[in-house]
């Protein structure tokens, strides 16, 4: 056999080493990578889970306990059912009350603005009207202003109006989210094809009908998404509350808790009122914990029948 033979013979052996050393880079990459995200991930959780737990395990500890036992650890007492026993009970068991009211507040607001983000949203993903593009730059900047810039000008508003200190003032305000009027708006442009529109239209189907049997089904998860939003907010939201109430019967739990706190901080032998503090914001958390478990799930088969659509 002839040099060039042999060389000829010999070449495909020599090449298969090089490819099989390039299929293992890319896998030695990608695990490094994938080990990179797992760390992260881990890291995460320890960095949302930590303060929970901190929070669940003040509750099993009276006032001295909270000031002289490591925080991450049981105290020398167990007073878990002591403290939620004292929480529902101080000052004629008034946090059953603000409980309440913020489940009021929470609901009415998330579903109502939850409601108006959805149909304007739609509206400016699937109508061409004059000055749509005008609209939706004015929700897009409305995004940027603070809110803390607009509470004086609410609270002059719903002065003049005689609606300070009423449910209406939490309420009607809490109705307006720009966010998720451009969430809504940007997720209803792919999920809501217009096809689907236009046979609904030949078929002699109005537009509100199209909108209720056609648009919300499809836009089940963005309005899940904007309801959490909205839930999370009015239920946390403290500035607006305590611009707006007097009466301590109208205040959510974060304002009445907030008012234990500062009667707690101020001395005078009232001290007794931080491991209640801590137990009443442990209970403030549980129903968002339960929503959000609830309703986890519509965002997951929205994402499964997602990936089906052809």
């Amino acid at each position: 056999m002839s040099a060039a033979g042999v060389a000829r013979t010999a070449a495909p052996r020599s090449s298969g080493e090089p490819r099989a050393r390039r299929k293992r880079r890319p896998l030695e990459r990608h695990r490094r990578k994938s080990t990179l995200l797992t760390v992260f991930v881990w890291i995460s959780l320890v960095y949302f889970l930590v303060p929970l737990l901190w929070l669940f395990i003040s509750t099993t500890k009276d006032n001295s306990d909270l000031f002289s036992t490591f925080g991450l650890w049981f105290g020398n007492s167990f007073q878990f059912f002591a403290n939620f026993a004292h929480l529902f009970t101080f000052q004629g068991g008034v946090f059953w009350q603000w409980a309440l009211n913020t489940v009021i507040y929470a609901v009415v607001s998330s579903v109502g603005a939850t409601a108006l983000a959805t149909a304007c949203g739609y509206a400016l993903a699937k109508y061409r009207f004059r000055g749509r593009s005008a609209v939706f730059s004015v929700i897009i900047g409305s995004i940027m202003v603070p809110l803390t810039a607009l509470a004086i000008p609410t609270y002059l508003l719903f002065a003049a109006a005689n609606l300070t200190d009423s449910m209406w003032a939490i309420i009607l305000p809490s109705l307006v989210s720009p966010f998720g009027v451009y969430l809504m708006r940007v997720y209803a442009v792919d999920a809501v094809d217009d096809s689907l529109l236009e046979a609904a239209r030949i078929d002699g189907a109005g537009e509100y009908r199209i909108f209720a049997t056609i648009g919300v089904r499809l836009l089940g998860p963005g309005i899940v998404t904007v309801l959490l939003f909205q839930l999370v907010a009015t239920w946390n939201n403290y500035f607006l509350p305590l611009i707006m109430l007097n009466t301590p019967s109208l205040f959510p739990v974060t304002v009445g808790l907030a008012q234990w706190q500062a009667t707690a901080s101020a001395g005078g032998g009232a001290q007794v009122l931080f491991s209640t503090v801590l137990t009443g914001a442990f209970v403030s958390i549980i129903p968002l914990i339960v929503a959000f478990l609830f309703l986890q799930r519509y965002w997951q088969s929205g994402i499964a029948s997602g990936s089906v659509k052809g």
